[in-house]
């Protein structure tokens, strides 16, 4: 299948989808089955490349993973877990980031672990630094090799205590997976409790071990001698859900995003209503729709949980383009995040990025010189144009973008998309999309 799509916009996304496990949690609740003496399964797993990737990461290391698409379950059996081959490791990560998460849960199994150089979207410096020095911190042994880090616990790992600068997703997930069957109590502050966060300690909660969750971001774990498998059902991938509300919005549209939950997206659903969308809740989803006039322009600051997601920040960037007024929009969590404005102010929307802190308080890039601002004026037609795709939240925005401008656009790089976006062109044509891919 080819990276291209060709998008002939101006038509409003009308129609139902369905959005399954957020992609930020079931990757790492497959990395948490490593830890288990006992076979797990995993409910409503979403067909994405990231899933097939950490599919073949742990069949590399002995995991028997039996993956059922139709019924979206994994079952994954981690009793014959062994030493991968570099090489292998190298050439099936790509340009993944994940096989950092396996180190802890090797460590415990094998007493060591290697991960090849790591890639990830070109949104900021995510420097795994912060997994290094933990891992450190429990007693590891790092070695920078010609191939990329060894690391050994030739005395197994032990509780420690950690202050992250920044509450982290990826550092306080390494954490959990290292803390759980460590000896001793470990203590995190500054943790990071994002609701994918949250459910992963469910699953290890599952599993046998003991952790609690402090109000002022502090998470303590006890360390246990053995964990057993899990039964779990993922939680909605609320940054999907939100993409499409975006797109709903973006298009004039009206979309029913079936698996969407209202208790994870409080301040996504709370700063659409601001902006001039509508939304129903019910049991099952969300209907997300324009209803109609004009949208409001915002003052929006980004900002981990509870605040607003940074990955919710970009596909509504595109809608606020068609606002009437001007718009400020200040993130906090990824310095060069505002990349992908570039591709929309070809196609005819007024942004201008900065380098201040515009519309909030001071944050730790103010003084950095990065351009973590933007000034959004709208509204502004879109035009049809060529495209490329930056990464993964940067692409599908550039779709929405494409989907609301007049005329026919070509999309490159689409692969990218199909990282965290399950069949998202089966979901366009549900939605009475126009488009090829050829």
């Amino acid at each position: 299948m080819t990276d291209l799509l060709y998008v002939n916009g101006g038509t409003p996304l009308s129609g139902e989808i369905t959005v399954r496990g957020a992609k930020n949690f079931v990757s790492k609740a497959m990395v948490a089955s490593l830890l288990g003496d006992g076979p797990s399964l995993l409910r409503n797993v979403p067909q994405i490349r990231d899933v097939g990737v950490v599919t073949g990461l742990l069949e590399l290391h002995g995991v028997q993973v039996v993956r059922d698409d139709h019924a979206g379950t994994l079952h994954l059996d981690p009793s014959n877990v062994e030493s991968a081959h570099v090489a292998d490791i190298d050439a099936h990560a790509g340009s993944s980031r994940i096989p950092i998460l396996f180190c802890g849960p090797l460590l415990h199994r094998l007493g060591e672990a290697f991960i090849p150089d790591l890639g990830g979207c070109r949104i900021g410096d995510r420097p795994i630094n912060y997994h290094l020095d933990i891992l450190r911190q429990f007693g590891a042994v790092v070695e920078k090799r010609e191939q990329g880090i060894h690391i050994r616990a030739p005395f197994g790992l032990q509780g420690t205590k950690i202050a992250l600068p920044y509450p982290s997703v990826g550092a306080t997930e390494q954490l959990l997976l290292t803390a759980v069957r460590a000896e001793g109590i470990t203590e995190l502050s500054n943790a990071a409790i994002e609701p994918e966060i949250m459910d992963l300690i469910n699953v290890l909660q599952k599993m046998g071990s003991i952790i609690s969750v402090d109000t002022d971001r502090v998470i303590r774990i006890e360390g246990v001698e053995r964990l057993r498998g899990f039964t779990h059902t993922a939680l909605a991938d609320r940054i999907e859900a939100a993409s499409w509300a975006s797109a709903a919005l973006a298009t004039q549209g009206d979309i029913y995003v079936r698996g969407a939950s209202q208790p994870e997206m409080t301040a996504f659903l709370n700063t659409f209503r601001k902006v001039g969308g509508e939304f129903d809740v019910d049991d099952d989803g969300i209907r997300f729709y324009h209803p109609g006039g004009d949208l409001n322009p915002i003052v929006l600051e980004t900002d981990v949980h509870p605040g607003f997601m940074t990955d919710w920040q970009q596909p509504l960037v595109v809608a606020l383009t068609q606002a009437k007024g001007l718009s400020i929009v200040h993130e906090t969590v990824y310095e060069n995040r505002f990349g992908f404005t570039e591709a929309l102010v070809g196609m005819g929307a007024t942004i201008q990025v900065y380098k201040e802190c515009l519309g909030g308080r001071p944050c730790r890039f103010g003084q950095r010189n990065f351009f973590h601002s933007a000034v959004i004026s709208g509204p502004t037609p879109l035009a049809a144009a060529e495209i490329e795709v930056p990464d993964l939240r940067g692409g599908f925005s550039h779709l929405i973008a494409a989907l609301a401008a007049k005329g026919t656009s070509t999309v490159k790089g689409i692969g990218l998309i199909d990282r965290g976006y399950e069949h998202f062109t089966d979901k366009l044509t549900a939605l009475g999309a126009e488009f090829s891919r050829t």
